[in-house]
């Protein structure tokens, strides 16, 4: 057959598209470190099975992951946001100062899992209330400034917007008055969508699309302190919390890693899953693997993540500003005949 120059083209073009990505400078004994520590999950065992006992044993990581996986697209054309662990002061005991108390999960707040009558819904919660003998919602944010919650208090908290932020990361380190620090976790949900108050800020013109972030949200609020509350209640989900051992602890039940841990749609995603991530803008250029540790109410789509930077100042500017493009892959066992 007579190749053309066209076609000699045309296949470079193909050959360049189908090549598989390669992270640059990543440090495969830090993921190996991951890997293994991610197999400690039944989610994980379930998605890499006898991959997870030889993974304690490598010596060489990188011809490990190069020798027992493949990458296949889940697609480009998506978006990286970032999060981190914030602190935020507390007390035990509520006072003019510490009024704003940061619940359990309500003793009266009803999940209903269909999964085993239709195996289909395994990824969906219905959460609410009886009322009657019939599941209600529950209350919205608005809601539950005028009623009497029948959920245990962790401990109180001195700023509404800081407790609302700690809800959107998912977890945090308080600052109790008498010097020490406990750790708290997402515990569950009210079982109303996220809508977010950023979009809603500028959707009413107080802050334009370009200069949206976690940092102008907060300058707004200082700015308009008698407005803080009606945009928050813009928002009806409300996240409820229990105290953790550890820092940071994603939905995988895992702590957090730096720039290894991701949020992802778990109806999309399998919690568990190693991933390859590229996404980059001009505050930052990501070319790593990663692994879904964790959710987020926000987090919805096949090409969508949120990256864990970590704790801290420098975590946080990172992570309010953080909107990149994104690509994403999938590592997939080989069989055992490859």
């Amino acid at each position: 057959m007579k190749i053309t120059l066209s076609s000699f083209l045309i296949f470079l073009l193909f050959s360049a598209c189908a090549r598989t990505p390669v992270p640059k400078n990543e440090d495969y004994r830090a993921v190996l470190e991951s890997f293994q520590t991610n197999c400690k999950t039944k989610q994980a065992q379930k998605i890499y099975g006898h991959l997870c006992t030889e993974a304690q044993s490598v010596h060489d990581a990188s011809a490990f992951f190069e020798d027992n996986f493949t990458l296949t697209s889940l697609g480009a054309n998506g978006l990286l946001t970032g999060y981190y662990e914030p602190e935020i002061h507390g007390s035990l005991h509520k006072t003019q100062k510490y009024k704003y108390p940061i619940y359990t999960t309500p003793n009266d707040l009803v999940v209903v899992k269909l999964d085993k009558l239709y195996p289909k819904l395994q990824n969906y919660r219905l959460r609410g209330r009886l009322q009657n003998h019939v599941v209600v919602p529950y209350y919205s944010r608005k809601e539950m400034s005028t009623h009497d919650i029948n959920a245990s208090v962790i401990c109180y908290t001195d700023s509404k917007v800081d407790l609302f932020f700690l809800e959107v990361q998912g977890s945090g380190r308080v600052l109790m008055e008498d010097g020490t620090s406990i750790f708290i976790g997402f515990a569950n949900q009210n079982g109303h969508p996220y809508k977010s108050i950023g979009k809603y800020l500028v959707a009413l013109g107080e802050i334009s699309q370009e200069n949206i972030s976690l940092q102008s949200i907060r300058a707004w609020f200082e700015k308009h302190p008698n407005r803080v509350e009606s945009i928050l209640n813009h928002n009806p989900s409300v996240v409820f919390f229990q105290q953790k051992k550890q820092s940071a602890t994603g939905s995988l039940g895992l702590a957090l890693t730096p720039l290894r841990s991701i949020a992802v749609d778990r109806r999309k995603i399998p919690l568990g899953s190693m991933l390859l991530l590229e996404a980059s803008d001009i505050n930052v250029n990501y070319n790593r693997i990663v692994f879904a540790q964790d959710t987020g109410g926000a987090i919805k789509g096949k090409v969508r993540a949120d990256m864990f930077l970590g704790f801290g100042a420098k975590a946080a500017a990172i992570a309010g500003k953080l909107k990149a493009p994104l690509k994403l892959w999938m590592y997939i066992p080989k069989e055992k005949d490859e």
